[in-house]
C-alpha cells in the first residue's frame, strides 16, 4: 500500500477507528455496553496501547502509524487521560465504571481532538495520492475526480 507519511498504513486502519470510538460517548454506551457487540473498551485499549500504537509512549510510532509530531503529542495526552482514569477505577473495572468516572470526559475530549487531527491528516494524504495519479479504487485506473 502506498501512503504519504507513514510506513504502516494498515496499522493506522485500526488506530483511527479506536480513537474515534473514544471520542464518541454515544458509541461507547450503545456498542461497548452491548455484550453482543465485538468492540468494547478492552479492544480499543489493546489497539491503542498494545497492538498498533503505544499511547503511553507514542513517539516511536511517528512515521509508522502516526503521521505528525502533533499526532504524537495528542496521542500522549490521550494516553495520559486514559491512564488517570484507569488509576482511579482500576484496570479490571467494567466499561460502565470507566464511562462514569469523573475523568472520562477528559479522555473523550483528548480523543476528539486527536481524531480531528488524524482525519484531517488522512484527507491530506489522500489528496497527495490523487495528485500523484494513484487510482481509486486500486487497480481500476480511475483517478478520483476525473470524468
Amino acid at each position: 500500500m502506498i501512503d504519504h507519511g507513514i510506513a504502516l498504513p494498515y496499522f493506522r486502519l485500526h488506530v483511527v477507528p479506536a480513537v474515534v470510538a473514544l471520542a464518541s460517548p454515544t458509541w461507547q454506551r450503545e456498542v461497548w455496553l452491548d455484550r453482543e457487540q465485538f468492540e468494547d473498551l478492552d479492544h480499543v485499549v489493546h489497539v491503542l496501547f498494545d497492538d498498533f500504537c503505544d499511547a503511553d509512549e507514542p513517539e516511536r510510532h511517528l512515521g509508522l502509524s502516526l503521521r505528525t509530531d502533533e499526532e504524537v503529542e495528542l496521542m500522549a495526552r490521550l494516553g495520559a487521560a486514559y491512564g488517570a482514569v484507569q488509576d482511579t477505577v482500576g484496570a479490571q473495572a467494567p466499561d460502565e465504571v470507566f464511562l462514569d468516572a469523573p475523568g472520562w470526559p477528559d479522555v473523550v475530549s483528548a480523543a476528539a481532538r486527536l481524531a480531528q487531527v488524524m482525519l484531517g491528516n488522512d484527507y491530506l494524504a489522500l489528496a497527495k495520492l490523487r495528485e500523484a495519479g494513484h487510482a481509486w479504487p486500486p487497480g481500476t485506473g480511475r483517478v478520483p475526480g476525473d470524468s
